[in-house]
């Protein structure tokens, strides 16, 4: 048995899990922001909670452990940012600590349990808020000691120009500290910018998703950009890892159109050629955070 965790800025979601196919659910408990003893302690009380002495925890989060010092960034969680996060919760709780990132765990959970079954690479996406990704190769992490790995939507790679006919795109600055990423025109806060670029006016993604599946003229140009935009650097990536599938996750995974749209684009860009879909949505559709830790922890893989 071991105990998994999803671990965000709001919440902390714990289950039990037996295999990847078999994950139960514990209490949610908010996220202790500023203190690392309460934020240790409410872990603890989750898997004391799950009855039993588990093998190992394992863990999704939000944030990036550096492969050479260990330490985790993480600024949604104060007291957490720059620790040896695995050594230091494996101190507290007496237990081995698997760690890693919450988009690296949503393709670790398609790899294993969702439209990545049967494939060797699978590169799995995020479209949220932002943009992100993780890389999975025979189950395994390509970054298992941590790392950047997969994280397609940061780097410079945004055209200058895009749609039909053709218009400017700015370079806009990014979280990354970068300017022109994919993460600034890709997700949900993206789709909003490029609606207020081209248009000026002030919607949020879901109303522009649903002008759009109505036929509305201006959503559908943001939405051809967004599109075109999106697709380039996405290929790319697919070419480098040779992934034969593309699970996306985020709550734009939930405009299944725009997925389809993306896939199209995508395809007609990549050197090898499928006929089947590539970019698909996400089948796990239910805490992936979760069933990627649990595949993690099940795996043994070392962080």
């Amino acid at each position: 048995m071991i105990v998994c965790f999803d671990i965000g800025g709001s919440a902390i979601k714990g289950a039990v899990a037996q295999t990847a196919d078999s994950v139960q659910p514990l209490a949610r408990r908010s996220t202790p922001l500023d203190d690392f003893d309460a934020f240790a302690a409410t872990i603890r009380d989750v898997i004391d909670q799950a009855g039993g002495k588990p093998d190992r925890i394992a863990i999704s989060i939000t944030g990036v452990v550096d492969p050479e010092t260990r330490a985790i960034k993480c600024a949604n969680i104060p007291c957490i940012d720059g620790r040896t996060l695995s050594a230091d919760l494996s101190a507290f709780l007496g237990l081995p600590v698997l760690l890693a990132n919450d988009a690296d765990c949503f393709a670790l959970a398609e790899a294993g349990a969702g439209a990545g079954r049967g494939h060797r690479i699978v590169l799995g996406v995020i479209f949220g808020t932002g943009v992100g990704g993780g890389l999975v190769v025979d189950g395994r992490l390509i970054n298992a000691d941590g790392g950047f790995a997969g994280e397609w939507g940061h780097g410079p790679t945004v055209a200058s120009v895009a749609g039909t006919p053709p218009v400017a795109i700015p370079t806009f600055d990014c979280g990354c500290g970068q300017r022109g990423c994919v993460d600034t025109v890709g997700g949900a806060r993206g789709m909003e910018r490029l609606h207020q670029t081209l248009h000026g006016k002030t919607l949020i993604s879901e109303e522009i998703t649903t002008l759009w599946q109505a036929g509305d003229a201006e959503a559908t140009r943001t939405i051809e950009v967004l599109v075109d935009l999106v697709s380039s650097p996405l290929a790319l990536t697919v070419n480098i890892t040779g992934a034969t599938i593309v699970p996306v996750g985020g709550g734009l995974a939930n405009v299944t159109p725009l997925i389809a749209q993306i896939d199209k684009a995508v395809r007609a860009r990549i050197l090898r050629k499928f006929e089947r879909p590539l970019v698909v949505p996400g089948e796990c559709r239910i805490e992936p955070g979760l069933i990627g830790a649990a595949v993690l922890g099940l795996g043994g893989e070392s962080r």
